[in-house]
């Protein structure tokens, strides 16, 4: 836990009393938290939580979890303060959007290396070459696809079990 200065000798209230304007008491339950140098920290839980309600949650705390609580709060705070509506579940929101584009994008590409490797597996079966065989030019396609192309590409393709075609794909 933070020694407040105020607590080592010198006369300076922490963040949250010079903002209330009233003096610093020697056991004041926001000194630890919301030192004199950091006003914007207190000044923004306060504006979301109220100053008040602040500190009826710490004095209800343990000490030890007092620290953990303060972070959570800054953290919603300044969450509120840039999004007044939708504050953390905005920025959740936001995150798991992108979750979902990007778990799209990857079963795309999983769906295009099966793809690839399944007319990998047939290009060498119906010419009775090896993947391994000089003859072999050891790459399915150079050509560049765009997304607009992909978009029926894998509507006829079935479903391929990524195990048993390794297996069976390099056994010639």
């Amino acid at each position: 836990m933070k020694e407040s200065s105020r607590k080592q000798g010198a006369a300076s209230p922490c963040a949250a009393c010079k903002l209330l304007r009233r003096r610093c008491a020697q056991d004041c339950v926001f000194s630890p938290y919301f030192p004199a140098d950091e006003p914007q920290k207190f000044a923004n839980v306060h504006r979301v939580f109220g100053a008040s309600n602040v500190n009826k949650m710490l004095q209800e705390l343990p000490i030890h979890q007092r620290g953990d609580a303060v972070s959570s709060m800054v953290y919603e705070a300044n969450a509120r303060v840039r999004d007044p509506v939708y504050g953390c579940v905005g920025a959740i929101s936001s995150l798991q959007q992108q979750i979902d584009v990007l778990q799209a994008q990857l079963a795309l590409a999983q769906a295009e290396v099966v793809h690839l490797r399944v007319r990998h597996s047939t290009n060498f079966q119906g010419h009775g070459l090896c993947p391994d065989s000089p003859s072999s030019s050891g790459s399915p396609s150079s050509k560049q696809v765009s997304p607009q192309d992909n978009k029926g590409m894998f509507s006829h393709m079935d479903i391929v079990d990524e195990a048993s075609l390794g297996e069976s794909m390099w056994s010639c």
